[in-house]
């Protein structure tokens, strides 16, 4: 009963978080219940490398995983005695993986993001219950649980009734990877081919949410523009690029129609505490010589390509990775020797950063409105500077 308790109780968290990582992720200005201050802070953990595997939320995952155990320990009952012998071993067996993985995202959450997810503890929780419970009430040798499985196996898949629920199971978890948006996928196209009816209704609503979001001065001159749109940006960082990809088509779009009108800058604030004195964890260690690779090459007409090579090789980049690229894309061999005046540069973006309270990235202002800690649609990005340009 009581491994029953824990299963449902991780499975109700894991659904919490996966309701919030999509709102997240499809609601303009939502802001999570469970963000309490900079630190306790569910956005954080949802929005960062960790909060996903391969495209797949990890909070769909954790749903997944305690309905598999929930499934299991409900059918106990109904099974053969040998069948319910196995079951506790094997919760155990499932809970022994899960927890390899908790401790790793709880290690992510608390010591390089330092941010405490109160869902996320609650799936750390249940694991560990799950864990600890099954393991003392497990009476099969796990070196005869292969065996064991392959003959409930076969059993299985000759009850109609375990084969349903399989399938449910299955089918439960496709629709909702389906209802978040992909890498570089607005998270509009997501939401209308889950529901149009609602999408349409969100993008009504987003103009009244525009006009009445509070507006900062962040220090930008607009130099006669109508439009300033400013990003805060490490080019190390996952979402960083997917903005890249989503909205620069956009802006450039805007300049061209509307020459002189729509100021863009693009402000480096690398979060590696080499050349950025507000953060204090190495999330990014190669940020740094990505940003003075771009500012390097763009008196040469080099930037847009060195931008593209550092967001389409963010995987494999390093301090030397940056050095070899810059050479081969910029033909700049005295990168060592330029970086530390170069880098004074990006620190004063670094600087301006901190003073406008920038604590992710990538964060963007568009006439004062700041759009940080989610990605907002494609389309509504286009609106808002649709809006901006209507009133002035």
């Amino acid at each position: 009963m009581l491994m029953i308790v824990l299963a449902l109780g991780g499975l109700a968290a894991a659904g919490a978080s996966s309701w919030v990582h999509h709102k997240l992720l499809t609601q303009p200005g939502y802001v999570s219940p469970c963000d309490v201050n900079a630190t306790v802070s569910c956005t954080q953990a949802y929005l960062s490398p960790y909060g996903s595997l391969f495209g797949v939320p990890v909070a769909i995952l954790g749903a997944l995983f305690f309905a598999v155990v929930l499934a299991l320990l409900l059918a106990a009952p109904r099974g053969t005695p040998a069948f319910r012998e196995n079951v506790g071993a094997y919760v155990f067996a499932l809970s022994t993986a899960g927890l390899a993985v908790v401790l790793y995202l709880a290690y992510a959450s608390f010591f390089i993001l330092n941010a405490v997810c109160l869902l996320c503890v609650g799936t750390y929780v249940a694991v560990l219950g799950l864990f600890i419970v099954s393991g003392a009430a497990s009476t099969v040798p796990m070196s005869r649980l292969p065996s064991r499985f392959a003959r409930d196996l076969r059993t299985l898949v000759s009850s109609p009734l375990a084969i349903a629920v399989a399938l449910v199971l299955l089918a439960g978890a496709g629709y909702l990877v389906m209802l978040f948006p992909r890498e570089g996928q607005p998270a509009a196209a997501a939401a209308a081919a889950a529901d149009p009816a609602a999408a349409q209704q969100a993008q009504q609503d987003f103009e009244p949410l525009w006009k009445a979001a509070p507006r900062e001065d962040i220090g930008v001159p607009s130099d006669g523009a109508k439009v300033v749109i400013v990003k805060f940006n490490d080019y190390q960082c996952p979402a960083c690029k997917q903005a890249h990809e989503m909205y620069n088509g956009i802006i450039k779009s805007f300049q061209e129609k509307y020459p002189g009108q729509i100021k863009s800058i693009t402000m480096d604030y690398p979060l590696e505490p080499e050349c950025n004195f507000n953060v204090s964890n190495n999330i990014h260690p190669a940020a740094c010589d990505a940003a003075a690779a771009v500012r390097m090459a763009r008196p040469l007409g080099k930037a847009d390509e060195m931008e593209s090579w550092l967001y389409n090789n963010q995987g494999a980049m390093t301090p030397e990775t940056v050095r070899a690229a810059v050479v081969r894309i910029a033909g700049i061999t005295d990168f060592d020797a330029r970086y530390p005046e170069v880098i004074k540069d990006v620190q004063r973006d670094v600087a301006a950063g901190g003073a406008n309270r920038v604590g992710s990235t990538p964060t963007y202002f568009i006439n004062g409105v700041r759009i940080a800690g989610q990605l907002i649609p494609a389309d509504w990005f286009q609106k808002a500077i649709e809006l901006e340009l209507a009133k002035n």
